[in-house]
């Protein structure tokens, strides 16, 4: 039984039956009152993001959890398919517990969390950047660059992407995964 000062980013939790993760936490104090801890958590089953507060010292169930790197395969629809890099046993995973699953590449590398005494799969994280090619974007007109003007680009996974002008049919840029924006022109 862990309590509210094990709190840190990407520990899971057990809160109403659910497997909650901490995806943000603050830790504050009002006067002369007890202190409180602020979680903003995301659910393993449903996806959705909830705050909750908790009073310091308060009990939390913590979860533990395994990593294990999974390979991307291919689409099944609106499913991914994931290979399993140390046993090559395939799995398919729903669409909706990927998130920003559009900027996966056949070959890419994921972390697969599941509950350790359960076996049953609670998250699929992508790395923090991908690389990917651009296979279509308006060409930007000439001396148009006094302001940040960012066009819209296709890359080879099919989604779509906001980047500056100077960049082209071709180009490979790096890509946050986690907000989907555009971060740098890379040479290959």
């Amino acid at each position: 039984m862990a309590t509210t000062a094990d709190i840190r980013n990407g520990l899971c939790i057990e809160l109403n039956n659910d497997i909650m993760r901490v995806i943000d936490f603050q830790r504050f104090q009002v006067g002369r009152g007890s202190g409180k801890v602020w979680t903003k958590l995301k659910s393993s089953t449903t996806g959705k993001t909830i705050e909750h507060t908790f009073q310091s010292g308060h009990n939390i169930t913590e979860v533990r959890v395994e990593r294990r790197k999974f390979q991307y395969l291919y689409p099944d629809g609106e499913d991914f398919v994931l290979m399993n890099q140390e046993t090559y046993d395939q799995m398919t995973v729903p669409g909706d517990m990927i998130e920003n699953g559009k900027f996966l590449k056949e070959g890419d590398t994921v972390d697969v969390l599941f509950h350790a005494q359960k076996e049953t799969l609670l998250s699929v994280e992508l790395p923090q950047t991908v690389v990917l090619e651009i296979t279509y974007t308006e060409p930007g007109l000439r001396g148009d660059t006094a302001t940040n003007t960012l066009n819209p680009a296709t890359v080879e996974t099919g989604a779509e992407v906001r980047v500056p002008l100077f960049c082209d049919t071709g180009d490979f840029i790096k890509i946050d995964t986690a907000t989907g924006a555009y971060m740098e022109r890379v040479k290959k």
